[in-house]
């Protein structure tokens, strides 16, 4: 299976990506081992995924996703009040 995934980090904001292993993803994200980006950010929690067929698919979602505002982000998420 292959995740799109937005991860909220500790500072606020938001990390979104794709994946085949989420639990791994996110256990390197925690570790500061998964992007230079994420490092000063930690620690990282799981706030929405999707599930995809193929790898395509997911990275379509997670290119639609980046697009998205942060007011948008956080009504995909339900979030927003």
């Amino acid at each position: 299976m292959n995740y799109t995934y937005i991860l909220r980090c500790a500072d606020g904001t938001y990390y979104t990506g794709w994946t085949n292993d989420l639990d791994k993803r996110l256990a390197a994200h925690n570790a500061g081992t998964a992007s230079k980006y994420t490092r000063p950010r930690r620690p990282v929690s799981l706030v929405y995924h999707e599930t995809f067929g193929t790898k395509e698919e997911a990275m379509r979602r997670e290119w639609e996703i980046k697009q998205l505002t942060r007011a948008q982000k956080e009504t995909l998420m339900g979030l927003a009040p």
